[in-house]
């Protein structure tokens, strides 16, 4: 291990105690993870939260075996440890990364090979794209392999999955349908690229996509929502179209008919992201660096920050989180 000076032996970190509400989550001084070849350490300065910290924190989305038990998917900060066999990068390098846990913490363990560069983000703008980019790349277009000239619809258009989702799609020259809540929200996911924004809560998307599209529907649909919306999504996808389904917001759907799938030979698959194996990762930190940092340093592609806490103020950061009542993301400060 090198490291370019002396570390701590401890460091806080936000521990859930127990499944349950905000009060569950608990700031506690634990030792520094130990440095595993191919692993560095780095002192983190800022932290995304996502829903899945959410859903773990409240019992129902354990983290993998392998995994810290600390929540936290996404940082940003600096290099200040290097484990056995590490070269691709060095002390004092400033990085964001996706993690399998871990994040809520002043030091986090990273991956040498999904660590990805800060360039001159800041480490908020940075540690907000990791968990994000990650699951709409492998998502849409891994899964969906989504291309120039065809159309997507993404629910949830101002979620931080959303917002990448949009300017992404909109860079390669999809056309760009999605869903929001509010005007507000509309306004936002036009200016990201959106073509045609439906406001789920005045508009039913299953009404307006086919008429906005003479009949043919949508070449991929990305759905964070599920519950009703599946079987909408099947009405409103064209032939031979992909439905990929990353989140459950609205839970498993009920009673569904299933033969407009069949009828137009749809694909509805989905995945999630933490449990991957490192290598599958590594190949998406890959494909990330080459195709979307271009789009990242020349500004097409920008995290939309809604609100910052510091780590002690977790649970508020939570609780906005669990509202809904946001646009982009929420994140938190160590440094």
């Amino acid at each position: 291990m090198t490291q370019n000076h002396i570390l701590p032996k401890e460091m806080v970190e936000i521990a859930i105690i127990e499944p349950g509400g905000i009060d569950k989550l608990q700031a506690q001084v634990a030792p520094l993870p130990l440095l595993a070849p191919h692993y560095m350490l780095v002192k983190v300065g800022a932290a995304g939260v996502n829903r899945p910290d959410i859903f773990q924190r409240q019992g129902s989305y354990p983290p993998p075996a392998d995994a810290s038990p600390i929540p936290g998917l996404e940082i940003a900060g600096e290099i200040v440890a290097l484990g056995d066999g590490c070269s691709q990068w060095k002390l004092g390098d400033r990085v964001c990364a996706l993690v399998a846990g871990g994040g809520y913490a002043q030091y986090c363990l990273v991956h040498e090979d999904i660590a990805l560069p800060s360039m001159n983000m800041s480490d908020i703008e940075a540690a907000a794209l990791p968990e994000n980019l990650f699951t709409v790349w492998a998502n849409l277009f891994q899964l969906g392999k989504l291309k120039k000239g065809e159309s997507v619809l993404i629910h949830g258009g101002t979620s931080g999955i959303g917002s990448i989702a949009i300017m992404l799609a909109h860079a390669i020259g999809a056309k760009v349908f999605t869903t929001v809540g509010s005007a507000d929200k509309e306004a936002v996911a036009l200016k990201l690229g959106a073509d045609y924004v439906i406001n789920y809560k005045l508009k039913d998307f299953a009404h307006e996509i086919p008429n906005l599209t003479e009949g043919k529907g949508v070449d991929v649909v990305l759905d964070i929502i599920g519950g009703d919306y599946v079987e909408k999504n099947y009405q409103v996808a064209a032939k031979f179209g992909r439905i990929i389904q990353v989140g459950m917001m609205k839970g498993m759907p009920k009673n569904l008919n299933m033969m407009p799938m069949m009828i137009k030979r749809l694909i509805h698959t989905g995945s999630t992201m933490r449990s991957r194996t490192v290598e599958e990762k590594v190949e998406i930190a890959q494909e990330l660096m080459q195709q979307v940092w271009p789009l990242i340093t020349s500004g097409k592609i920008k995290p939309i920050i809604n609100a910052i806490y510091p780590l002690d103020e977790v649970g508020k950061a939570h609780q906005l989180m669990e509202s809904g009542d946001l646009i982009g993301k929420v994140m938190l400060v160590l440094s």
